[in-house]
């Protein structure tokens, strides 16, 4: 079971997915996302309970859970609240923050004068997924994605736009920012995280500077501690990595998820 990052979309795992051995495998959109509802996000607990209930209602077992960014904080989350159904999780840099960082900034921006997060400001229209792929080529951070991985991202992360002209990004910008505002409002993460009695493997890609800025994708926003909060945790830190593993080296995290799900 799949679970995208802020601003993606199911199909975003279709590279990892294609290097993957014969598997029953299911990736869905998170509201917000893709063909999903779009809704306010005020909270971040919504994306794990979602994920839950999907879990539910489906009927699914033995799930090995796989989350990138916020998708591994709802895996995390959905994997407490339905402790029977996991077998293992991999984690791929799931934006969790120590303890200490929730509900006193984070990622948010200042509050003064009402600005939004810079994600609101984003191109929403587009004349073709062609267009999109072009624009993006080869400026950061897609710039280090697997050819595939751009060409999923930008096909499926478009709709046609109501009066027919072109294209708008499935998920809106504004949702985009809401979420990335919202990010460090689920302290009960943590919670979840020493709740887990199954395997878990997290992949943190490389550290960040100390200067980040709050548009700095490049590197890991996942607290480097967090492996140790795990009852059966262990980690691999992919240094030399930006913060978009699946979309940067699919192979090697197929390597990984194909390894987990062959565990005993």
């Amino acid at each position: 079971l799949f679970a995208h990052a802020t601003g993606f979309h199911a199909r975003c795992w279709d590279a990892v997915i294609r290097r993957l051995g014969a598997r029953h495998v299911i990736a869905l959109d998170q509201r917000g996302h893709g063909r999903s509802e779009v809704t306010e996000i005020v909270h971040w607990k919504v994306f794990g309970e979602d994920l839950a209930g999907f879990v539910a209602a489906l009927d699914l077992r033995d799930v090995v859970g796989v989350g990138h960014s916020m998708g591994g904080h709802a895996m995390v989350e959905a994997a407490a609240a339905c402790p029977d159904r996991f077998r293992r999780l991999v984690l791929v840099d799931p934006v969790i923050a120590s303890p200490s960082d929730y509900g006193v900034g984070g990622w948010r921006i200042p509050s003064e004068g009402g600005e939004p997060h810079p994600t609101a400001k984003r191109k929403r229209h587009f004349e073709s997924p062609e267009e999109m792929i072009e624009r993006f080529r080869d400026r950061p951070p897609y710039s280090v994605f697997h050819p595939e991985a751009l060409d999923d991202y930008c096909r499926y992360g478009l709709l046609p736009e109501p009066d027919g002209h072109g294209f708008r990004l499935a998920c809106p910008p504004e949702t985009e920012a809401n979420i990335y505002m919202t990010s460090m409002t689920n302290a009960r993460v943590h919670e979840s995280v020493r709740a887990l009695r199954i395997p878990v493997l997290v992949l943190r890609a490389k550290r960040p500077p100390e200067n980040r800025t709050i548009m700095d994708f490049s590197s890991s926003p996942t607290w480097p501690g967090l492996v140790g909060e795990f009852r059966i945790g262990r980690e691999v830190h992919l240094a030399e990595h930006t913060h978009f593993l699946p979309m940067e080296i699919p192979d090697r995290i197929a390597a990984q998820i194909e390894a987990e799900a062959n565990a005993s």
